[in-house]
């Protein structure tokens, strides 16, 4: 069974968080830390510090979309800065 992933990244150089989905992590990890998304490239390296699991594309979308609102975010800081 295919698995998808909401996930966050924190940036090693400075600290930024980034919000996304996919279905492989470890690959999408790779591709971020290589330098291939052009949101991320200029903050290499990245450090995977939160993630959830859903079976269907579109629950990834909208868990990754809610980490991008204002709650979203507050939910995020409780989940890692405690």
């Amino acid at each position: 069974m295919k698995m998808y992933y909401a996930y966050v990244l924190q940036s090693m150089a400075d600290g930024r968080l980034y919000k996304g989905h996919c279905e492989n992590i470890e690959n999408r990890l790779k591709e971020h830390n290589a330098g291939k998304t052009k949101s991320t490239e200029g903050y290499v390296p990245w450090k995977l510090v939160y993630f959830e699991t859903f079976k269907s594309r579109d629950e990834a979308i909208e868990r990754e979309k809610y980490f991008k609102t204002g709650k979203g975010r507050d939910y995020l800081k409780t989940q890692l800065f405690q």
